[in-house]
């Protein structure tokens, strides 16, 4: 019973999943959120893609306990921030449920720091619990469409089995690749796409 259960719960959440992507189909969905991915960051690994599509389903991946050490924290990136070349935005994933807001947009007045902090926070409050089995179902779902597009990933066989062997162990996290930080010195934070829509990307404009 508790079996049937989850497999009613992985297909509910497949379908709803469809349902906010507006239908289009899976595959297509994928494939073409890789190709903006490299595009974009072709030094990217598939360790860099999954980290874009898991923080499509659940932003941050955590909620932030202390806020103060989040801001203390924040602070201090911000003067870390070396790639002020980088885009300013991109959404996540494969739906854009989620947007990454370069740091760049502080330093360089785009944002101011209250309005950035404030719109994090808010967006870390959002963050959904994370079924990992479920997760771990979708995720086979979308290495395997990756792996059909023969794309010759950097790496890619080990970060595959790295990447199954941690979901299988019930985690989830991981950080950017060696070589995508060393190729694009990434400093960001994770923006929900209504408050994104709402509050920052205007300001960007």
């Amino acid at each position: 019973m508790m079996r049937n259960s989850k497999v009613i719960l992985i297909a509910l959440l497949a379908t709803l999943h469809i349902v906010a992507c507006n239908n289009v189909t899976e595959e297509a969905r994928v494939e073409s959120a890789v190709r903006r991915m490299l595009g974009d960051y072709p030094n990217s690994t598939l360790q860099d893609i999954y980290k874009s599509f898991f923080q499509d389903r659940f932003g941050p991946g955590h909620i932030v306990a202390d806020t103060t050490k989040a801001i203390e924290y924040l602070r201090y990136e911000l003067t870390k921030v070396e790639n002020t070349d980088s885009r300013y935005f991109e959404p996540t994933g494969d739906c854009g449920n989620y947007y990454r807001v370069a740091l760049s947009t502080v330093t360089r007045g785009k944002i101011s720091f209250n309005e950035y902090a404030s719109a994090f926070l808010r967006s870390v409050k959002e963050v959904r619990p994370i079924d990992i089995e479920a997760w771990e179902e979708e995720w086979h779902r979308i290495e395997k469409i990756i792996s059909g597009m023969e794309l010759q990933l950097p790496g890619y066989d080990s970060d595959a089995e790295a990447i199954a062997e941690m979901l299988s162990k019930g985690q989830y996290a991981v950080h950017h690749s060696r070589l995508y930080n060393e190729s694009y010195h990434p400093h960001y934070r994770i923006i929900s796409k209504e408050i994104f829509k709402k509050e920052i990307e205007p300001l960007l404009k």
